[in-house]
């Protein structure tokens, strides 16, 4: 029984250097602070951690995503034109006699 504590303290303490070592204690613990001195208490403290470390808040993800959507639509629009294009038979951009008189 008492390995198994000891098994446990092991890896919880393995786990607190790996994070030590990487710099996520640092990096939690100023934003912790920041959180903590900060006058006016945000409404939501998961974005302001978001934030605070770089990531993008919901908002960002909902306009990302919406942009993705419409960058979809466009491609599938300007593929379906590049399709007819290159389906339609060539056309001369001179007038048919034009281009008879030109190669006599």
């Amino acid at each position: 029984m008492i390995n198994t504590y000891q098994a446990v303290d092991q890896k919880k303490e393995d786990f607190r250097k790996y994070l030590e070592r990487n710099g996520i204690i640092d990096a939690l613990t100023k934003v912790l602070v920041g959180l903590y001195e900060e006058p006016e208490k945000p409404d939501s403290p998961i974005d302001y951690v978001k934030q605070f470390l770089g990531g993008p808040s919901d908002v960002d993800t909902e306009a990302l995503r919406h942009e993705n959507e419409e960058l979809k639509r466009k491609v599938e629009e300007l593929q379906a034109r590049i399709d007819e294009l290159t389906s339609a038979p060539a056309v001369s951009d001179q007038p048919s006699g034009v281009a008879e008189q030109t190669q006599q």
